[in-house]
C-alpha cells in the first residue's frame, strides 16, 4: 500500500532528524530510518495497530519516543503527525480527514 506525508509531518520530521542530528551525529540518520520502518509495518499490516481516533491509528516507533499517527484510506496511508510522545498529544487532530 502506497503512503504520503501530511505537509506538516514532513516539518516535525525533519525538525526531529535535525534535532538528534544536532546532539549526536549520525543520530538523525537511525533516527530516520527507525522512521521508516514503522512506516514499513504499517504498510504492511495497517489496521493492526489500536485506533486513538474515529479515524486515526498510531503506532510507536521501537527505539525512540515517537509515534506515527496515520489514516488507512481507500488505496493509501497518509501519515498525518510524526508526534514526539512527550510533547503536544492532540496537536494532528485538525489535520485528519474525514
Amino acid at each position: 500500500m502506497n503512503f504520503s506525508l501530511h505537509p506538516l509531518a514532513v516539518e516535525e520530521l525533519a525538525d526531529s532528524i535535525n534535532y538528534y542530528e544536532d546532539n549526536s551525529p549520525g543520530l538523525g540518520l537511525e533516527f530516520s530510518k527507525e522512521v521508516y520502518s514503522t512506516i514499513q509495518r504499517i504498510r504492511q499490516f495497517p489496521k493492526a495497530w489500536s485506533k486513538i481516533s474515529q479515524n486515526c491509528r498510531r503506532c510507536i516507533t521501537q527505539r525512540f519516543p515517537y509515534g506515527i499517527i496515520y489514516q488507512v484510506k481507500e488505496d493509501e496511508i497518509l501519515i498525518v503527525s510524526v508526534m514526539q510522545l512527550n510533547q503536544k498529544p492532540k496537536n494532528w487532530d485538525e489535520r485528519i480527514e474525514i
